[in-house]
C-alpha cells in the first residue's frame, strides 16, 4: 500500500471519516520485550521469564507488555501516513482504550487507523484517530481505542 502524505491541516481535515490504512506486520520478539522491561523497570515474570511463563502462564509463553504495544503506535503510524511540513508532533491523548487480548512473544501485529476528527486549535492541528492493533491469526485485536496527536504545521 502506498503511504499517504499529509502536509497541512487542510489535507488532514479532508480525510476525516476515512480509513487511512494498515501498517506492515511487526513481530514482537523476546529481545524487544526484555528491552522494554529494562526501560520501564517492569520485569514481571509473565514478560521476561520464558521457562516460568511456559509452565505457569495461561498463555504458555511470555507476553508483551500492554504499554509496549501502545508504544509502537508512532512507528506503525509512520508506515501508514507520512506527515510533512511540520515543526513538531505531540502525543496528546489516549481515549476509550481497551486491551482485548495479550500479545504472545513472536506474534506479529499490525495497526489499522481511521481518522475520526481533525480540529484547528489556534494554528495547532488536533487529530483523533481510531486505532486497532490486530494480531496475526487471532480474531480479537490486542487493543482498540482512540489516540490524539497534535501537529504544529509550518505555514
Amino acid at each position: 500500500m502506498a503511504l499517504k502524505t499529509i502536509s497541512s491541516y487542510e489535507e488532514l481535515k479532508a480525510l476525516v471519516g476515512q480509513e487511512l490504512g494498515t501498517s506492515d506486520w511487526h513481530q514482537i520478539t523476546q529481545e524487544q520485550i526484555n528491552k522494554f522491561a529494562d526501560a520501564t523497570l517492569d520485569h514481571q515474570w509473565i514478560h521476561v521469564d520464558e521457562a516460568k511463563a511456559a509452565a505457569e502462564s495461561p498463555f504458555k509463553s511470555t507476553i508483551a507488555h500492554g504499554y509496549l504495544t501502545i508504544s509502537l503506535l508512532p512507528y506503525l503510524w509512520g508506515q501508514i501516513v507520512e506527515v510533512k511540513n511540520f515543526k513538531m508532533q505531540v502525543n496528546y491523548g489516549i481515549e476509550s482504550f481497551r486491551f482485548g487480548q495479550a500479545v504472545r512473544v513472536n506474534s506479529r501485529v499490525r495497526l489499522h487507523v481511521k481518522l475520526l476528527e481533525c480540529m484547528d486549535l489556534r494554528g495547532i492541528t488536533k487529530s483523533t484517530m481510531q486505532v486497532k492493533l490486530e494480531i496475526e491469526g487471532e480474531k480479537k485485536p490486542a487493543y482498540e481505542g482512540n489516540v490524539v496527536f497534535l501537529y504544529h504545521f509550518n505555514k
